[in-house]
């Protein structure tokens, strides 16, 4: 009963070192296949598309891919592309990875990055300064 309670607490906890093992793992190749162009889409290969993360889903069937086109413009297209062109992806990654089951992909703007730059812009404030300033002193 203790071993079923701990578990239970566990998952809920956060991912699991194999989901975060797989996701490192797929976000890797998916870079990877990326990087090289191996999808025969054009459109896909022109854009430079930075993959920040890869969370999967308890079972692993679903992977989710946080990504971001190169100067953060074009982000609804590099998504439609990405969809478009997600089972060759998932054939390719699965190539790569050797997973008995590969999960199905499913794209996000990961928006981190925005959420780091407006952290700088709020931390550039005077008033921000000044606070932080004061806490340096005590």
């Amino acid at each position: 009963m203790a071993a079923m309670a701990s578990k239970r607490f566990h998952n809920s906890d956060g991912p699991t070192q194999r989901q975060l093992r797989v996701g490192e793992l797929i976000r890797r190749s998916l870079s990877e296949v990326l990087a090289q162009g191996m999808v025969h889409d054009p459109e896909l290969n022109r854009m430079s598309i930075t993959v920040g993360e890869v969370r999967t889903s308890p079972d692993l069937k679903i992977a989710t891919a946080y990504i971001l086109p190169l100067g953060g413009k074009g982000r609804r297209e590099a998504i439609e592309a990405l969809a478009r062109n997600k089972h060759e992806l998932r054939r390719a990654i699965g190539k790569a990875v050797k997973l008995k089951y590969t999960p199905d992909l499913r794209f996000v703007i990961d928006e981190t990055f925005d959420q780091m730059d407006e952290s700088r812009r709020l931390f550039d404030q005077d008033n921000v300064r000044r606070d932080i300033g004061d806490q340096d002193d005590t």
